[in-house]
């Protein structure tokens, strides 16, 4: 079982959440696509919903601010650190801006959600009592982070300032770049070819499923929408879908084990 029981090296992807605008429909959605458990929490946390499969912690899942304009339209990847007031003032001199600045999760952790030069938003969690994701690679549970940019060196640049991160050219893929940290790979990134014309720059989320194809058709039976059918491509079978409020997501078949 791919259980994380180290913590996560600063730059790596650690954890991934949505705001929703009706939280117990986006709990039902996920726990019945991906076989979630989860229900809404404390009041002191705003109701934030820790998601788990096999009891062990894969996402979070919160009530989005009544008085947000727009629902999310996409998970929130964030990146580990060890010191969440050090990384926004370096997000903020490489050109980076803040959504939220740094704030206490009570003895959970620090974290701040922030912008890329280029707009991508992303989260920055620093690890107290919760490190972050218990279980990846594993189906229902995340297993891949990627950034679209229409500037990938730039891009490039900003997270290699930020977090130490290098983008290095992906063996066997077109315009995709395998996102290191300490020479280990922890996601990729490409440009906005393949995405709908004037689609902003974003972090997709990958959940790993057993079978794409028939999470894409129970996804429609639950009002989710598909934007890429499943298709094969270098890292497996996958597709882009978007859940009853618009959040987007990506599926792929979890490795054989």
């Amino acid at each position: 079982m791919p259980e994380i029981t180290s913590p996560y090296a600063t730059g790596t992807p650690c954890w991934v959440d949505l705001m929703a605008r009706d939280q117990r429909n986006a709990i039902d959605f996920y726990s019945d696509l991906l076989g979630w458990q989860g229900q809404p929490g404390p009041g002191g946390f705003g109701g934030y919903a820790i998601c788990e499969v096999l009891g062990k912690a894969v996402a979070g899942i919160g009530k989005a601010p009544e008085d947000q304009p727009e629902p999310p339209n996409l998970w929130t990847t964030y990146l580990a650190t060890t010191d969440a007031q050090a990384t926004q003032d370096t997000i903020i001199s490489a050109g980076g801006s803040l959504v939220v600045p740094v704030v206490d999760v009570g003895d959970l952790g620090r974290m701040l959600i922030a912008a890329d030069p280029q707009g991508a938003v992303f989260g920055v969690w620093q690890a107290g009592e919760f490190a972050g994701a218990r279980l990846v690679n594993e189906a229902g549970a995340l297993i891949w982070n990627e950034l679209h940019a229409a500037d990938v060196p730039t891009a490039a640049a900003f997270y290699g300032e930020v977090f130490g991160a290098n983008f290095e050219p992906f063996e066997g893929a077109e315009d995709y770049w395998a996102v290191k940290v300490a020479g280990k790979t922890v996601g990729g990134a490409t440009g906005l070819k393949s995405d709908p014309p004037g689609t902003p720059a974003h972090w997709l989320t990958y959940f790993a499923v057993d079978d794409v194809d028939s999470t894409a058709d129970a996804l429609i039976r639950r009002d989710g929408t598909v934007l890429a059918p499943p298709f094969d491509m270098v890292a497996g079978r996958m597709a882009v879908v978007a859940d009853p409020e618009g959040a987007r997501f990506a599926l792929i078949e979890a490795p054989s084990q």
